[in-house]
């Protein structure tokens, strides 16, 4: 599963990157995690507030710090 953080690395950029790592070690789920700070990748995906969460090429998430409730969801654990 790939999951992008998409932001240009605000503190709320910062947060949601580290919560979805905090969730990924402590479930063992197999999750490649990434940060885009690039705003021409970011526009690719139509995404105007960030944070953002993209799941396997879907936005789930913007404007917004996820909890690990929604990160758990996002994730299906």
């Amino acid at each position: 599963m790939e999951v992008l953080v998409l932001g240009p690395g605000c503190k709320k950029c910062v947060l949601t990157y580290n919560a979805i790592t905090k969730v990924v070690e402590e479930t063992g789920a197999e999750v490649t995690l990434r940060k885009v700070e690039d705003i021409v990748e970011i526009m690719k995906y139509n995404v105007m507030s960030t944070p953002a969460v993209v799941v396997n090429g879907e936005v789930m998430v913007k404007g917004h710090v996820p909890s690990e409730t929604e990160i758990k969801q996002m994730l299906n654990i």
